[in-house]
């Protein structure tokens, strides 16, 4: 009997033994971290953002569909759209760290989470538009990439071009936040202009697309030039703009490249790529956890490069000089 007993406990030791021999160690999955992006509207500018900030988080490691899963929602200019995206990237994505491209777009993430990272995807004034505390000590979730236009270089570009100028235009959208800190950055530019040169500027307002071809030919009867800032509802409705402006053959001298391309002449142009591709640096290195959204300055020193349309200008009959296509041909684009 004892025998029987010794044999069935060695029986019941073996089996259990061939047990766990034959269970597979269980290996942990280990969590893809999710990025949202919130883009305000579809837009050149705004696209080539968003490419940046992609391209950005793959410098970083971060590849879209290999170790990275990203949620893009797109609001097309609605304020309604902006909230409801906003609470789904943050809450029903579960997003790690959510961009915000353009103003309205980051307002709606901050209104949203203060625990969430946010990274400013191109936000023109941060602290006018209430984002952060200061650029340098941003203090709460939100840190990322400003982008003010370098307006001093660009009004120096458009004496180059125009020696003779007398009266400007500048047209913009009073609720456009990040275009009306580039009309104040304006305000203190062309200072030195208006005493030196004896410019006049003439300023004009839109509150919609809609009111683009009124107002423009209304500044067209009144100017010699005019200049755009970084406006979102101006970018959308460039073509109208131009179409007025031909007529009378007014150069327009935007903020950014795509507006160029989209029918003004020149500018000294922050690249709306680059400006992604920082952001998307900065989203990466969150996700590392290299670097905190409270004391991580804003990035507000992106390049800037000469960008030409030389088909425009020849469509106006306004001369480019050898040397700025020259130099825009080395760092920058000429678009003919």
């Amino acid at each position: 009997m004892k025998r029987m007993i010794a044999m069935i406990s060695a029986l019941i030791v073996f089996l259990g033994a061939a047990f766990f021999m034959t269970q597979k160690p269980t290996v942990s999955k280990a969590k893809i971290p999710t990025v949202g992006i919130l883009q305000l509207m579809s837009h050149p500018a705004l696209d080539q953002i968003h490419k940046g900030i992609i391209a950005g988080l793959k410098d970083e490691g971060y590849i879209q569909g290999k170790n990275l899963k990203v949620v893009f929602r797109n609001a097309e200019n609605d304020q309604s759209n902006l909230k409801t995206m906003s609470q789904t990237l943050v809450e029903r994505a579960n997003s790690d760290v959510v961009v915000g491209i353009a103003t309205p777009s980051a307002q709606a993430l901050a209104n949203t989470t203060t625990k969430t990272p946010i990274v400013l995807g191109a936000v023109t004034d941060p602290v006018g538009s209430k984002l952060v505390k200061s650029e340098t000590h941003p203090g709460g979730n939100i840190t990322g990439v400003s982008d003010p236009a370098p307006v001093a270089k660009q009004l120096a570009l458009i004496h180059q071009l125009m020696p003779e100028l007398k009266s400007i235009g500048v047209i913009s959208t009073l609720s456009d936040d990040s275009a009306q800190a580039d009309v104040r950055r304006f305000d203190q530019a062309v200072k030195p202009f208006v005493k030196k040169y004896g410019w006049s500027v003439k300023k004009y307002n839109v509150s919609s697309t809609n009111d683009v071809n009124q107002v423009a030919q209304t500044m067209a009867n009144n100017v010699q030039a005019v200049w755009v800032p970084t406006d979102n509802t101006l970018a959308s409705a460039m073509q109208t703009l131009v179409n007025v402006t031909n007529t009378k053959n007014i150069p327009i001298f935007p903020t950014v490249d795509t507006m160029v391309k989209d029918g003004g002449v020149a500018t000294m142009s922050l690249s709306q790529f680059d400006l992604g591709e920082r952001a998307g640096k900065m989203a990466g290195k969150l996700l590392k956890g290299e670097i905190k959204t409270a004391t991580t300055p804003i990035d507000s020193h992106p390049r800037s490069d000469l960008v030409i349309n030389v088909k425009q200008a020849e469509k106006i009959g306004l001369k480019i000089p050898d040397k700025l296509l020259k130099q825009a041909e080395k760092q920058g684009e000429v678009i003919k």
